[in-house]
């Protein structure tokens, strides 16, 4: 059997799928109403997060890091542009603050808009194609703020954050800072954690998709979603993923029925 794999992101992957150019699509998002009826099927493969983003060279990063954003305020930067400056979060620093979103249709954008009770197209900012696009634009803007996979922003040899951008912390109690039991961003093993642990938000983690058009019943295909759910699942943690629980694998491999 020869495997070939392409990128794109959700909507790519959701197209081809359900018009047969392939057999397996990568969704990293949930399924809405519209795709069900057209007959896709899914399975839960892994975990991972999106996370919003800053770059390594922002003036102010200490500041950013220790202070964090309120989800009010993150929605306020994505959702209605009410806040234009970097001085309105209360740091010192009088620059315009740049927004920046994907202009490609991406699970990752649709779970974070998804964290506001929105969808992508609700989102604001100048749009750039691709999770390593958005991370670049970022990464060369010190006054620029983003969102990306946890693969686009950490390490996974290091565990530590890469590609000159670095994750600005959610103040999950809304106090002014970032406590000890919201600062687990310093490496992936620790975020992974607090995924796990259900202490980061869902959304903006997520799961993460194979999909078919209808129940598979092509063998090969079936039984490469079988070694995925079980064998396979020992790369994850390494992949940056975060491995679903026992029983949510089960009902998920349960799912591969052969037609007979």
């Amino acid at each position: 059997v020869k495997i070939d794999v392409s990128a794109g992101g959700a909507g790519k992957g959701i197209t081809d799928v359900l018009s047969k150019m392939t057999d397996i699509g990568l969704v990293s998002r949930d399924l809405n109403s519209e795709e069900l009826k057209k007959g896709a099927f899914s399975f839960s493969v892994t975990r991972d997060a999106v996370v919003p983003t800053v770059s390594a060279s922002n003036p102010e990063l200490q500041q950013v890091l220790a202070r964090g954003l309120k989800k009010q305020e993150f929605y306020d930067l994505f959702i209605s542009g009410k806040i234009k400056n970097w001085n309105e979060l209360g740091l010192t620093l009088n620059t315009p603050l740049h927004v920046y979103t994907r202009s490609d249709a991406a699970g990752a954008a649709e779970t974070w808009a998804k964290y506001f009770g929105k969808k992508q197209e609700d989102l604001q900012g100048t749009a750039v194609f691709g999770d390593p696009g958005l991370a670049q634009a970022v990464q060369k803007d010190p006054s620029g703020i983003g969102f990306n996979n946890l693969t686009y922003v950490y390490d996974v040899n290091t565990h530590k954050p890469s590609n000159g951008v670095l994750p600005v912390p959610i103040d999950l109690n809304d106090n002014g800072k970032i406590d000890a039991d919201e600062n687990f961003y310093d490496n992936i093993d620790q975020i992974v954690t607090a995924i796990t642990e259900g202490r980061y938000p869902s959304p903006p983690a997520r799961e993460l998709y194979f999909v078919t058009n209808g129940q598979p019943g092509n063998e090969a295909v079936i039984e490469f979603i079988r070694w995925v759910l079980t064998d396979g699942q020992k790369f994850v943690k390494e992949g940056g993923y975060i491995k679903l629980s026992d029983a949510q694998l089960k009902n998920e491999t349960d799912k591969l029925v052969l037609k007979k």
